[in-house]
């Protein structure tokens, strides 16, 4: 069942955090932060509250929210969103040597960035997701972790869309 906004400007501060600090991948922070300016006049405003306190945060606050993304065609546990999110773009359906090159290609970008490729991979699929990743490898430092913030922005919309209703019910 999806939440309301109505639902969410009526929440504790660790209900909020319960429920919505999920969408940035094990970082509960960023909702905790962001609850300082609840109630929230809509879901809109709500997901640019939190974007803002994701990049006011201290870098190494940034740089451990992006250590918490798993590897992208990874067979390891990961979140159950983060699960989804890739079985959709068909990384849980790699073959054998599919998955040898994205194990690859995520080993050399984590030797190069110290966090893992991130890409919101909703409506994307494996070959795309590929390219950006052997495109991206090749990025500076700097360039390469504003990328990576901006993919989170996104998977975090897409996550907040998913579980809350812009539409307050009338009972």
């Amino acid at each position: 069942m999806n939440l309301t906004m109505k639902d969410v400007n009526t929440m504790s501060k660790q209900e909020f955090v319960d429920s919505v600090g999920s969408v940035f991948e094990h970082s509960p922070w960023v909702a905790e932060h962001s609850w300082e300016l609840h109630p929230f006049s809509n879901l809109a405003r709500m997901y640019e509250v939190m974007i803002q306190k994701m990049y006011e945060a201290e870098d190494s606050l940034k740089l451990s929210l992006l250590r918490a993304h798993p590897d992208l065609g990874t067979k390891l546990e990961i979140s159950e969103s983060s699960q989804n999110e890739q079985m959709n773009a068909g990384l849980s359906q790699l073959t054998e040597e599919e998955y040898k090159e994205f194990s690859s290609m995520n080993q050399r970008y984590i030797e190069k960035f110290s966090f893992p490729f991130i890409m919101a991979v909703k409506g994307q699929n494996k070959t795309k997701i590929k390219a950006c990743m052997e495109q991206r490898v090749e990025n500076r430092y700097d360039l390469e972790f504003k990328t990576a913030l901006k993919e989170v922005s996104k998977i975090a919309k897409f996550r907040l869309w998913d579980k809350i209703d812009e539409q307050v019910k009338t009972h």
